[in-house]
């Protein structure tokens, strides 16, 4: 069995460094907000922005990787993040940081289609789910790089100066991507197609109830998971009443939880459940795991808050992996649109859910509630993936 080391290596390393450009804004945004006299949470809209206009780079992608080849996408992907870098460094006032989240934002969403497009035919299927899932640590992992290595490179650097030395490895990475294009791009598909179809070629593929099934349950999952991210801290200072350094840290073994069970996740589909099966029981452990921390007040033992965080960042935290396996291995020969498909609805769902999570919290004033409509939510995901698990199986395979 032939395992796709380098593949993996350097996808993992593309989607490291982009995410890692992604949050680098928020990670120095005191020093931002500072020196250009604005309202720190204008910098911190920054992420939502790329993720809105990632929606569309994850749609139009899937046929560019095609043409183009997967390696070439990646590179397409460092050199957005290079720009959206280079732009914010030099940036003078928010319209600049907005255009640094659009230029960034136009090719990120290309990032998990093109490593599938390469993953997927070098990697056995007895191992596919867990190549997968660790291809994704990529994505916690450049958020924790961004947070661990920018804000002592502004000390040292100002702020402008850490972004640009954040260039050196993008720009390595887009130099050593070429090495391998020729030997992994050389399944091509010169056809243009009208741009028109471009878009809609994903959404054609929820014809398949499959699909559609878990399309709904990944955007339930994917809102659900960066709510617990938004909000946590908020509540356990606001309403748990813990100290602001308490609180990170909690937060901080959600994200490690997370990132630590994506590739055992895998490892499990892979070993002993479905895909499918396995997402479903996480939905189950998401609600229940919503249900509690909705309940979260200054009467909890500590531990028993870090048990329930431990749990949400198990399952709401580690789901990612599987779901674009899952996408890859219901897709088949179309396996790049259906991960095309995936990000899209997953991005949407970390836009709109923490939107409509903190409109609830502002009318109401209770995370109970707004946390049990969370819940509820997850549940329905968990329930419809289990369906189609008990009806169906899993037959379909990620090799065309």
């Amino acid at each position: 069995m032939r395992m796709p080391i380098w593949p993996l290596t350097a996808t993992l390393a593309v989607q490291t460094l982009a995410t890692m450009s992604l949050y680098s804004l928020p990670s120095v945004a005191p020093a931002v907000a500072h020196d250009l006299g604005v309202n720190g949470a204008l910098v911190g809209g920054f992420v939502a922005t790329a993720y809105g206009v990632g929606i569309a780079s994850a749609l139009l992608s899937p046929a560019l990787i095609r043409r183009h080849g997967g390696v070439r996408a990646t590179q397409v992907v460092l050199l957005a993040a290079l720009g959206m870098l280079v732009i914010a460094a030099t940036a003078q006032g928010v319209a600049a940081l907005g255009i640094a989240a659009v230029v960034l934002g136009l090719a990120y969403g290309a990032a998990a289609p093109a490593s599938t497009h390469l993953l997927a035919p070098k990697t056995p299927a007895s191992v596919f789910n867990m190549i997968m899932s660790l291809r994704q640590i990529g994505v916690p992992l450049g958020g924790v790089l961004a947070a661990l290595t920018l804000p002592p490179l502004v000390f040292h650097l100002g702020w402008r100066g850490a972004l640009l030395a954040e260039t050196l490895p993008v720009v390595a990475l887009i130099v050593a991507m070429e090495l391998p294009r020729k030997t992994w791009d050389q399944d091509l598909d010169r056809k243009r197609y009208p741009l028109a179809q471009t878009v809609v070629r994903p959404f054609v593929l929820l014809k398949d109830r499959r699909i559609r099934r878990l399309s709904a349950s990944a955007f339930i999952f994917s809102g659900l998971q960066l709510c617990f991210v938004s909000f946590m801290t908020v509540q356990l200072t606001t309403v748990v009443h813990i100290d602001l350094i308490s609180a990170g840290r909690i937060l901080a073994i959600y994200q490690i939880a997370g990132s630590v069970t994506r590739p055992i996740w895998g490892w499990v589909c892979d070993r002993f459940l479905t895909p499918s099966k396995t997402l479903a029981l996480l939905g189950l452990g998401m609600a229940a795991a919503a249900a509690l921390t909705g309940q979260f007040g200054p009467g909890w033992p500590a531990w028993t808050i870090v048990l329930v965080t431990l749990m949400a960042g198990c399952t709401a935290g580690g789901y990612t992996g599987i779901a674009y396996a899952e996408y890859a291995s219901l897709g088949g020969a179309r396996r790049t649109e259906a991960t095309g498909l995936g990000t899209a609805l997953m991005f949407a769902g970390g836009m709109l859910m923490p939107t409509a999570f903190a409109t609830a919290i502002t009318a109401t004033g209770n995370y109970g509630l707004t946390y049990g409509a969370a819940a509820v939510l997850a549940l329905v995901g968990g329930i419809m993936l289990m369906g189609r698990a008990n009806k169906t199986g899993d037959t379909s395979s990620p090799r065309e």
